[in-house]
């Protein structure tokens, strides 16, 4: 019963938020619009902070990308005691895909040959062992191990990336165990099967490691911007790719609310203490972060890695089957409006790590799919709706300005675009993705159908998590087409 009371808070606030305009209108008018005008400020000061940590986070990472990390890493000590194990887990993916991503790690300039690779599958692929005698054919060579699992899917073990890694950490803390390894010279790399990892992400990792007092409570992540397969993607999808790739760049500066994302490192001992991931679960990026965090408190941290790594956005073939893949996927992404539960459940049980610092944790979460779910409705429709609705307050001053206003705030929030297209461009052209001439007016021109790629691949998925949240109506993990 508890847990269904949780589960039901953001999505209701989702709703309540959406439909305020037209049920509060024919009431108190006034009351609407300065919530709708106050949104917007919100949104425009979002914006604004947006704009500002993107930015910062560029300047960094071009500082970062010309220090040499793996010549320093030869003059610190330990650093060649530190072992590497990258846990690639995947299921269904193409060959040319796996051996891409292994490619990257292969042309790493990490200094030691202390990389061991984990090739995670799903036993229930019929395609998986072929494919594994295939990679360890090709790669046993460049590194220390190469080891295949296979997860036999449990009946208590939600489908996904979730309880994959845990087989697949499991059975590397058993080889780690058995050869009387230190876990706490041993860091875990999670790797998406799409993911390439930058020339010096391994000495960029062990140097900060090694350099981090407080390393076995951390985690690190470099950004995964989505510009592997950018040209290729239908013009929706790209405009929804090269958003989230800027988003995920302004998380960098924001320390005290970083949280990893989809490629990510920690050490064995954290993941062993907190007994890895659980297995019941969907999105598990953030709830390893919470899982750690409702363990061990305020000392649980994600340090920021200015490098990139490069990443495939959601990709069929056609425009149809793509926007339906990127829905899905989405809509897995929106339901990490689970955790809440999680974390409020924890704030119970957890009385040895601050209230304060816990309930700031949780409304952070809260806050990220609350707006993430009502924006696109707030800010495109609710400022129209009260004067419709109330013809009388169309006549007053407030129910005139409120469009008018609401106006204003949306164009100055819309100018941070500029910066996007051009942080967007720099990116890519570290990456080496060159850019096609006649492609250059579809970069500006494809920001007008925003409002309509932010209704259809992020608040509609989003809502559509929430409601099946709020009537018990689980989904399945689906795996995403990146063809």
């Amino acid at each position: 019963m508890t847990s269904r009371l949780f589960d039901a808070i953001v999505p209701v606030l989702s709703w309540i938020v959406i439909t305020m305009p037209v049920w509060l209108s024919p009431f108190h008018p006034a009351v609407a619009a300065y919530f709708i005008i106050t949104f917007d400020l919100y949104f425009l000061y979002k914006s604004l902070t947006t704009t500002y940590f993107a930015t910062l986070a560029y300047k960094y990472l071009l500082i970062h990308l010309k220090i040499p990390y793996a010549k320093k890493l030869k003059k610190l000590r330990g650093a060649e005691y530190i072992q590497h194990y990258v846990i690639i887990p995947n299921y269904k993916e193409p060959l040319y895909k796996l051996e891409s991503t292994i490619q990257s790690l292969v042309n790493s300039d990490y200094p030691f040959k202390n990389i061991s690779l984990v090739l995670a599958f799903e036993q229930r692929e019929s395609e998986a062992r072929d494919k594994a005698l295939t990679l360890q054919k090709k790669f046993r060579e460049n590194f220390d191990n190469v080891i295949t699992t296979f997860h036999p899917l449990l009946p208590q073990e939600e489908s996904g990336k979730a309880s994959n890694q845990t087989f697949a950490a499991k059975e590397v803390d058993t080889f780690v165990e058995k050869n009387k390894m230190v876990r706490e010279k041993i860091l875990i790399t999670i790797c998406d099967a799409d993911s390439s990892l930058a020339k010096n992400y391994f000495s960029y990792l062990t140097y900060e490691y090694l350099r981090d007092r407080e390393r076995l409570f951390h985690f690190y992540w470099a950004p995964v911007l989505l510009y592997n397969n950018f040209w290729r993607l239908p013009l929706f999808i790209r405009i929804q790719a090269t958003l989230s790739s800027i988003l995920r760049l302004a998380f960098l500066p924001q320390k005290d609310k970083l949280i990893q994302i989809s490629t990510y490192s920690t050490s064995l001992w954290l993941l062993k203490k907190i007994n890895f991931w659980d297995v019941d679960i969907i999105p598990e990026d953030w709830h390893i972060f919470y899982q750690a965090f409702f363990s061990f408190g305020e000392k649980i941290k994600t340090i920021p890695l200015y490098t990139i790594t490069n990443g495939d956005a959601v990709y069929s073939g056609g425009l149809l089957k793509t926007s339906g893949s990127r829905y899905e996927q989405e809509k897995r992404w929106a339901w990490g409006v689970s955790d809440i539960s999680y974390t409020l459940k924890k704030f119970i049980s957890t009385p040895h790590i601050n209230p304060f610092v816990k309930l700031r944790r949780i409304l952070f979460l809260a806050e990220t799919h609350l707006l993430w779910t009502v924006s696109f409705f707030i800010l495109t429709i609710s400022a129209s709706v009260p004067p419709l609705i109330n013809p009388i307050f169309k006549r007053t001053v407030l129910g005139f300005l409120l469009p008018k206003l609401s106006g204003i705030i949306l164009t100055l929030a819309s100018l941070m675009l500029i910066l996007y297209v051009y942080l967007d461009y720099q990116l890519r052209k570290k990456l080496d993705h060159k850019i096609r001439l006649r492609s250059i007016p579809f970069l500006f021109i494809q920001w007008y159908l925003l409002p309509i790629v932010s209704f259809i691949f992020s608040s509609l998925p989003a809502l559509d998590a929430h409601t099946r949240l709020l009537f018990g109506k689980k989904i399945k993990y689906k795996v995403t087409e990146k063809i």
